[in-house]
């Protein structure tokens, strides 16, 4: 069993800062990708930064610049730093990590229950 358990979401106002962690937990054998998604409402799930294994970054164009996405792959954990946060940046936050439990199974993708962030004044 699995669980992907995310923090660090709450209210801030524009331009303001907020990191949020992802701890990965359970039966984890190895991770591949992980990443954090968000979705605003009457919006679909939309990738924000994604980060390999051997650290290699991918960002949305929306975010470029103003968020950074870590990895501690001794913690399983992932890390977005979120800066000069905008009110269109409101959302719930989804962490997301593409795993496996054992050497036999295959990859699969696993997803926290979110964390909102909202961004107003």
């Amino acid at each position: 069993q699995v669980q992907l358990v995310e923090s660090g979401g709450g209210l801030v106002q524009p331009g303001g800062s907020l990191r949020l962690s992802c701890v990965a937990s359970g039966s984890i054998f190895s991770i591949n990708a992980m990443g954090w998604y968000r979705q605003a409402p009457g919006k679909q799930r939309e990738l924000v930064a994604g980060i390999t294994s051997g650290g290699n970054t991918n960002y949305a164009g929306s975010v470029k610049g103003r968020f950074t996405i870590s990895r501690d792959n001794a913690k399983n954990t992932v890390v977005l730093q979120m800066n000069s946060l905008q009110p269109e940046d409101t959302a719930v936050y989804f962490c997301n990590a593409d795993l496996r439990s054992s050497a036999i199974s295959s990859y699969r993708k696993y997803w926290g229950q979110g964390t909102q962030v909202t961004v107003a004044s």
